[in-house]
């Protein structure tokens, strides 16, 4: 249940982050169960579409038109990826419970990483603390989906 903690956190940061790394980790056979989410992440175009998301959303971060990750409908795609990555990750039998906690790692890690950001942002950019953000968030987001 831990790794469904962590990319909830993961969530928290970048909302499609999980699907990236679901996919990733789903095409090449490392998920740790075989369940219903695992098996839609193996899809060719459910894995691309997460990989693109994912890209998009870290190209329009970058933006400064870019809101807050913590706006009701950013708030509502971490909660749903957050959940979604939670369950993927969870035995089957106890999918439910990865969800909550993806769902609640999700939230908190929003309203934490947000302080965070915008404290970078007093000593760099919003583009630099943006890339620094997405490298350590994909980083780990492979690493949590792709442990064994």
């Amino acid at each position: 249940m831990l790794r469904s903690i962590l990319m909830g956190l993961v969530a928290g940061q970048r909302s499609m982050a999980p699907l990236a790394a679901l996919a990733v980790a789903a095409r090449s056979g490392t998920l740790p169960h075989d369940t219903a989410e695992a098996r839609l992440m193996q899809h060719p175009l459910v894995a691309a579409g997460g990989v693109a998301m994912s890209a998009a959303e870290m190209a329009g971060d970058k933006m400064k038109t870019a809101p807050d990750r913590t706006v009701f409908l950013g708030l509502l795609a971490r909660t749903i990826t957050g959940g979604f990555a939670g369950a993927c990750l969870a035995p089957s039998q106890r999918r439910w419970e990865g969800a909550a906690l993806g769902i609640g790692a999700a939230v908190a890690s929003s309203y934490c990483g947000l302080a965070a950001r915008k404290r970078s942002m007093q000593h760099t950019d919003q583009t630099t603390s943006g890339l620094i953000e997405d490298s350590i968030v994909m980083s780990a987001a492979l690493a949590i989906a792709n442990a064994r």
